[in-house]
């Protein structure tokens, strides 16, 4: 029997802990919002993907209605795999985004950096994004991802040899180029070898989301329960209660591995427990 972490009280200072639908894949959407009310999370961030569902705003309100969970965030389509998802055209798939986000109720896009061959996209990217929250109202808060390969490059690629490319543009850290808006990724972090705190501090008063998973330092967006890798996931929490933080925090982890729903059930009460132990400022003395 899983032991379900009980939900915080709304008081001044309560950052909401929020289940991305990610976390429950290879199930559905509706998963993530069935898991989110039985474990007592505070919403559902929508990674919008294959999955039919997670592109339908009328169904997700649905859902959202249903299980008493609000939809925190709207994950735009930007992934390798989700291309052609509402759109072949990078612009009007965060167009919609952000659409979809505004009929939901969620105050939060998140967004990558654009692709290095998505040239037209990535030239206009930050006029897009600030027009958008002009004229929406809602944040579109870029997020840190780590240095992919370009599909060319990676084909070129032998014997070890390694290239500075990388498949965003200008760079995987949208701190470079400046935002009012981002999404705080540590999974990401420990992909690209920075430093998650000197990076959050970069961030600083433009943060408006954040993505808690570990990461070991592998090339690859490995999203562990936070706990398990070497990204310092209590202090950033910590960091962010103390701060007065306005935004949520949601956990993005892989849970690909769990042989059944109640497994990957607790692997989540888990999850929840952590982030909450570490989001709770210490009584006064």
């Amino acid at each position: 029997m899983t032991v379900q972490p009980p939900p915080r009280e709304d008081a001044p200072g309560h950052i909401p802990v929020g289940l991305s639908s990610a976390s429950v894949w290879p199930q559905p959407a509706r998963a993530a919002f069935e898991m989110a009310a039985d474990l007592g999370f505070d919403g559902v961030e929508v990674m919008v993907w294959a999955d039919a569902v997670s592109q339908d705003a009328s169904a997700l309100h649905r859902l959202s209605e249903q299980h008493g969970v609000p939809i925190l965030a709207v994950h735009a389509p930007c992934l390798l795999i989700t291309q052609r998802v509402w759109s072949p055209e990078p612009e009007e798939r965060l167009r919609k985004a952000v659409v979809v986000a505004s009929e939901l109720g969620a105050s939060t896009v998140v967004v990558h950096p654009p692709f290095r061959w998505q040239r037209r996209y990535a030239d206009g990217f930050g006029e897009l994004v600030a027009e958008l929250e002009e004229t929406s109202g809602i944040a579109v808060a870029v997020e840190n991802m780590f240095p992919l390969r370009p599909p060319s490059t990676l084909n070129r690629l032998r014997g070890g040899k390694s290239s500075g490319l990388s498949a965003f543009k200008p760079s995987p850290d949208p701190t470079e180029v400046g935002f009012r808006n981002y999404t705080f990724d540590l999974s990401h972090a420990a992909a690209a070898h920075v430093d998650a705190i000197d990076l959050l501090k970069r961030m600083a008063g433009g943060l408006a989301h954040v993505h808690l998973a570990d990461g070991t330092g592998a090339p690859r967006d490995e999203h562990l329960l936070p706990g398990q890798g070497n990204q310092p996931c209590a202090e950033v929490c910590e960091a962010l209660a103390a701060d007065g933080y306005h935004g949520s925090v949601v956990l993005e982890v892989n849970t690909r591995k769990a042989r059944n729903p109640q497994q990957r059930s607790a692997l989540l009460a888990e999850a929840l427990q952590f982030a909450r132990t570490h989001l709770e400022l210490p009584a006064p003395a």
